[in-house]
């Protein structure tokens, strides 16, 4: 694997799990044991019924554009030739409201649009880290 060299996650005690998924390219969000609302990002309480009772759970890494922008002027130095690079908040299928920020791939800037299906896709970085990205449905 080549060296990354651009910031990487940290993974936490709130975030480990999803990170463990992401590296088997399973995308993983947690789900109120109670009420079964799903959230992202992953929280200690759940904020429809203020349960601690959770779990992690596969969703299927499908969703739709909900919103996106484009990065014209690299915030760090590391993704100046990466510019300008798309970023996309997803709304999974799984849940009205369950969205996830990530990058857009495979797909010119000028060709994505509010809901447009996308699914996710993996990006292996280092041996711990897997970036989750999305891209167009194929």
């Amino acid at each position: 694997m080549n060296r990354y060299e651009k910031p990487l996650p940290t993974p936490d005690i709130e975030t480990k799990e999803y990170w463990k998924g992401c590296k088997r390219h399973e995308l993983l969000v947690q789900r109120c044991k109670d009420c079964g609302t799903y959230r992202f990002p992953p929280m200690p309480m759940c904020p429809e019924c203020n349960s601690i009772n959770r779990e992690w759970t596969k969703v299927s890494g499908r969703g739709r554009v909900y919103s996106w922008f484009v990065v014209h002027y690299a915030t760090h130095p590391d993704f100046v030739d990466e510019v300008p690079y798309a970023v996309v908040l997803v709304e999974l299928e799984e849940q009205a409201n369950l969205r996830i920020p990530s990058n857009m791939v495979d797909c010119k800037i000028e060709d994505i649009r509010a809901g447009m299906p996308v699914e996710v896709v993996f990006e292996d970085v280092t041996d711990e880290i897997s970036l989750p990205k999305f891209r167009p449905v194929r």
